[in-house]
């Protein structure tokens, strides 16, 4: 084990990789290939009611939800911050229209446990941000209580609490962090909170592992990699959102030549990622 996983795969899904490289899709918006974008809509449905979560993350909801397929966790974790950090600044720069984009964003902090991957820790250099990481309890879980005592001393110094990133299955040991009291904290704070369950969220699947997902209501996107346990071919990274607007607000780019009729009625996921 040591952080490393073997090579998952399987006859299914060694036999659609190869469809999908022979079909050769261009996928990333709606217009270059409706089909394409509708099958991961509906897919993405179907794989999060396997695993059982809230409605609001799935499109068939009839609400503003849904999936997309990242690379990695790792690009999961860096979407949800941006997402998370353009939602935060359009916040301040309302209450404090004085503020330069640096003078806010300077003052962000992100938070996680020092046993998240170091993905996480690399989303924030990567958004220009810094992460705080917090000490977990004697089963290397980030508790409730550590976060709001973390998140309060920020506050009082006058920084900005803005992301949350709770792991469900831990690289190192498999802890899971207390998602319910994490997620209690991040709604009193208006923080985002994203669950990272790359590795453990296919357990999922099984009702009887679905306690270690207590709380998942209160997030505001999950990711896992089917191309772990599910033996899903590389790469393959499932991820919801509740409200995919503020990653959509962070990454339009839109120029003529990709503007389309069907705009804002059907998902672009060049967008998304």
């Amino acid at each position: 084990f040591y952080a490393y996983f073997p090579t998952a795969n399987s006859y299914p899904g060694i036999v659609a990789d190869m469809l999908s490289d022979a079909i050769a899709c261009i996928g990333f918006t709606w217009i270059a290939s409706p089909a394409c974008t509708e099958l991961e809509v509906v897919m993405l449905d179907w794989l999060g009611k396997l695993l059982d979560l809230p409605k609001e993350f799935l499109a068939c909801s009839g609400g503003k939800g849904g999936g997309v397929i990242q690379g990695t966790a790792s690009e999961a974790t860096l979407v949800a911050l941006l997402g998370a950090k353009a939602r935060a600044l359009k916040k301040v720069k309302a209450e404090h229209p004085e503020w330069s984009d640096y003078d806010a964003i300077s003052k962000f902090r992100a938070y996680a446990s020092k046993q998240a991957h170091s993905s996480v820790e690399r989303a924030g250099l990567l958004g220009g941000v810094q992460f705080v990481l917090l000490e977990t309890d004697d089963k290397h879980r980030l508790r409730g209580d550590t976060l709001a005592a973390a998140i309060e001393a920020d506050i009082k110094a006058g920084f900005i609490p803005f992301y949350v990133v709770a792991t469900l299955g831990t690289t190192s040991s498999c802890a899971f962090d207390n998602l319910d009291e994490i997620g209690d904290i991040s709604r009193a704070k208006d923080v985002w909170l994203h669950v990272d369950a790359a590795y453990a969220g296919s357990a999922f699947i099984c009702p009887e592992f679905r306690y270690l997902m207590a709380g998942v209501e209160k997030a505001d996107s999950f990711n896992f990699n089917p191309h772990k346990w599910m033996l899903v071919t590389f790469d393959c990274s499932a991820m919801w959102l509740k409200d995919p607007s503020d990653v959509i607000g962070a990454f339009n780019v839109d120029p003529l030549y990709l503007k389309h009729d069907r705009q804002g009625s059907a998902p672009d996921y060049r967008h998304w990622q």
